[in-house]
């Protein structure tokens, strides 16, 4: 279910809560975004939802230590990854085997 809200979450436009998309109004139409987000929402149904959240904070930390910046940390954890990588490919869904965002530690 896709949510649109005037809200940002910090520096980010959009955030998955498995079932929710949230996206601030401002990008209502931007198919990219929202594919970018579904592969989120996929990748936390594959992972239960909380073993998700468990998995994204402690590779972020240990991305944060290894790059010493939050940028570069966020833009290289797993999922992330896999979400960019992909975004504009919008049937990637259509295609991606189980746990692909394996392939990007």
């Amino acid at each position: 279910m896709i949510l649109f809200t005037k809200f940002r979450f910090r520096n980010y436009i959009a955030i998955t809560i498995y079932p929710f998309i949230i996206i601030n109004k401002n990008y209502r139409g931007n198919l990219v975004l929202v594919n970018h987000e579904k592969i989120h929402s996929k990748q936390q149904v594959e992972l239960f939802w909380l073993f998700f959240f468990i998995w994204y904070i402690v590779e972020f930390i240990v991305r944060y230590i290894q790059y010493k910046n939050w940028y570069l940390a966020y833009k290289n954890i797993s999922f992330e990854r896999e979400a960019y990588q992909n975004e504009k490919k919008l049937t990637y869904l259509l295609s991606r085997k189980k746990f692909s965002f394996i392939k990007y530690l």
